[in-house]
């Protein structure tokens, strides 16, 4: 991997920086809700405060403070957000819940449903009655209502009072009392429609809120057809109950309106009663600029997400039947504040607060004040503030990206050129050039290459020396050889040698010329180095050249089997005659002396792809494996003991300048099973245009 890629991979690291962004606006989070969970706390203990010195306002009937509640037929009126008409229709009833009653088994067919709502002072009831058989009343049977009817029972200064409703034909119709009523209550107050439906009537009415007295019950005559005149009845009460009705459930004005101050800080209020009837609900309403608009609408949508709490549940809504059955409700019940944080069902991103204190009077828990507020008021607060925490991350995440790729494409290019100058520092003739860059950078890559240059001054110092230490020689020991050579002339001539000394004066001018051999080989390197450069290549053919040459090795190793295999009748190339021949003759007294006395060496041309290979071969040992890649170095050898020449390792170094020289290679191969080795002049041929 490039350090380019390496420290991209490092620059990854920045994304931490993002992350720890959001792990502190989930800090800030929740500082902030905490924040709210306290606000919204307050703001109902201060409700709860003032509800709790005006009971009145839950309980315009101090009686139902303290009395139990009832089992089953109590009414709660809903309150209504419009205009009720009083027609005998359901227009306006859609949203209003409602209840259902029906007969008891082997009775006659006959059920109602009943809804209850509240709007300015009064109660409105819409009744569906399903009876196969409607009868209505017969004015000229008797003045009172002999036909299918309703009676209403309320309950005023602990007296019932009741009313009935019945009517001769559809239309509007307006309810007679039943016995004596309080002085100040008129009957006709009581006012509705009957309407015919199929299967059976609607009746809806309207009802003063204060001729219930907190109280309300009622049930259906229905007269029929039957014998002896039965009739049976169906309600939320019974005709012969000497006991006061079941309570009429309903959110009080006086309460609403003493609420809506509070709901302007941007809380729902609730108010539920001993007995979780929901008795007050202001929603609330925002005065204020919504915040969170003012931010990008990604932006915020990404805040959410960071900030979004799976698995919470939908806040819990008052039931058909009135009643609000809820954790944190049931905890303040008992005397405990509690909060309860919800899923806003409006929005997947957004949470709703609930925090529920319990309005104490005289010692007693007479109600639960819950207060709602969407997290929408705290995470608005912090919109901006993590639109700006987000554009800095990103423009550091960036900064740092591209200042870290940036530094990283130069110190790759710093390393690249180091490398470039590290592998062209040795030439192809072995040279150590001169032009090593010297960094003046005062870091680790700047004194890396200055090292790496004094180190290649000092080796081309110590080359430079090894090439002329061999011309040093030989300057330096052709005086004294010459010296020793002129004495043992003059030795021989001066007078007779006895024979001991004549032995003696022969072994020291064969060791004078193999000194002199010596030297020569020392510096015949160099000096065909120089010879190459002053070459200029022609065009040569190859196969008369070999068949001259040839035949003059055949006198120079007699002791050998010499072949020559020539496989085409011409082979052109760009060469140096002189050369090529100086390169036989070193694969030649190589081949000789590797070859046992006896043995085949053969002199091959064959051609190649757009090549000629040049090869001789010679029976022998075959190459060790491990001097494969360096036998054409210099001074590399593989004779071992006397082998009565001067081999300084540099034949087929020499061997190998030329074949570069002349753009080819040379290579070295044992032949098939390990009979001998083969050396291979691999020379580009000459094209036939030139």
């Amino acid at each position: 991997m490039t350090l380019r890629r390496q420290l991209l991979l490092v620059s990854l690291l920045l994304l931490s920086l993002p992350w720890a962004g959001c792990q502190f606006i989930r800090e800030m989070e929740g500082a902030l809700r905490h924040g709210q969970e306290q606000s919204l706390q307050a703001t109902a203990r201060a409700v709860a405060a003032v509800l709790g010195e005006r009971e009145e306002l839950l309980y315009p009937n101090p009686q139902r403070r303290v009395a139990p509640a009832d089992r089953q037929g109590t009414i709660y009126a809903h309150p209504a957000e419009q205009v009720l008409i009083m027609d005998g229709y359901g227009d306006g009833w859609e949203e209003i819940p409602g209840a259902h009653l029906g007969s008891e088994p082997g009775m006659a067919p006959l059920s109602v449903n009943y809804q209850a709502a509240t709007r300015n002072g009064m109660l409105y009831l819409m009744l569906q009655v399903q009876d196969a058989q409607v009868i209505f009343h017969n004015p000229g049977i008797s003045a009172e209502p002999n036909g299918d009817r309703l009676v209403l029972r309320t309950w005023l200064a602990d007296r019932r009072q009741e009313y009935v409703i019945a009517t001769a034909a559809p239309g509007s119709l307006r309810a007679s009392p039943v016995g004596p009523l309080q002085p100040g209550f008129d009957a006709g107050r009581i006012h509705g429609y009957w309407q015919d439906a199929v299967g059976g009537y609607s009746l809806e009415l309207e009802i003063p809120l204060a001729y219930t007295g907190g109280r309300l019950g009622f049930y259906l005559v229905n007269v029929g057809q039957r014998s002896g005149g039965r009739f049976e009845t169906l309600g939320n009460i019974n005709p012969l109950d000497a006991l006061a009705p079941p309570w009429l459930i309903y959110n009080p004005a006086a309460l609403q309106g003493s609420l809506a101050p509070f709901s302007k800080g941007g809380s729902h209020l609730q108010v539920v009663d001993k007995d979780n009837w929901l008795i007050a609900d202001v929603p609330a309403r925002n005065t204020g600029h919504d915040a969170g608009t003012d931010t990008f609408w990604l932006l915020r949508l990404l805040y959410r997400s960071i900030l979004s709490r799976g698995g919470l549940e939908a806040p819990p809504v008052a039931a058909g039947d009135g009643k609000v059955q809820a954790a944190e409700v049931t905890s303040a019940l008992s005397g405990i504040s509690a909060n309860h944080r919800y899923q806003d069902p409006r929005y997947s991103s957004r949470t709703i607060l609930s925090a529920a204190v319990p309005i104490v009077h005289d010692g007693g828990v007479i109600g639960v004040v819950m207060a709602r507020q969407s997290g929408e008021e705290y995470l608005s607060l912090t919109d901006q503030a993590f639109s700006r925490l987000l554009g800095y991350s990103l423009l550091a995440l960036c900064a740092g990206a591209f200042g870290l790729l940036g530094y990283a494409s130069l110190l790759s290019w710093r390393i690249g050129n180091l490398s470039r100058a590290a592998r062209n520092a040795i030439s192809d003739e072995g040279m150590v050039v001169d032009a090593f860059p010297r960094s003046h950078m005062r870091d680790e890559i700047g004194d890396l290459s200055r090292h790496y240059a004094d180190l290649l001054d000092q080796l081309r110092e110590y080359n430079d020396y090894l090439r002329t230490l061999s011309r040093k020689l030989s300057h330096e020991l052709r005086t004294p050889i010459a010296v020793i050579q002129t004495s043992l002339e003059n030795l021989e001539q001066s007078a007779p040698v006895a024979t001991q000394t004549a032995v003696y004066v022969a072994r020291a001018r064969e060791g004078l010329v193999r000194l002199n051999g010596i030297l020569t080989a020392m510096s015949e390197a160099n000096r065909l180095e120089e010879s190459i450069r002053s070459n200029t290549p022609g065009r040569v053919d190859l196969v008369p050249l070999l068949r001259e040459v040839f035949a003059a090795y055949s006198g120079v190793y007699p002791d050998h089997r010499l072949s020559l295999d020539l496989q085409n009748g011409e082979a052109w190339l760009q060469g140096v005659p002189e050369l090529i021949v100086q390169a036989l003759d070193k694969l030649m007294d190589n081949a000789a002396s590797f070859c046992p006395r006896g043995g085949a060496i053969t002199l091959a041309l064959a051609p190649g792809a757009g090549c000629w290979e040049l090869s001789v071969s010679n029976e022998g040992p075959p190459l060790p494996g491990e001097l494969h890649d360096r036998l054409f170095d210099p001074m590399v050898s593989l004779r071992q003991g006397e082998s009565g020449g001067v081999h300084l390792g540099l034949g087929l170094h020499i061997v190998r300048l030329i074949a570069e020289f002349h753009r080819g290679r040379v290579r070295a191969e044992n032949l098939p099973e390990q009979a001998g080795v083969r050396v291979t002049l691999v020379l580009p041929a000459a094209r036939p245009d030139s």
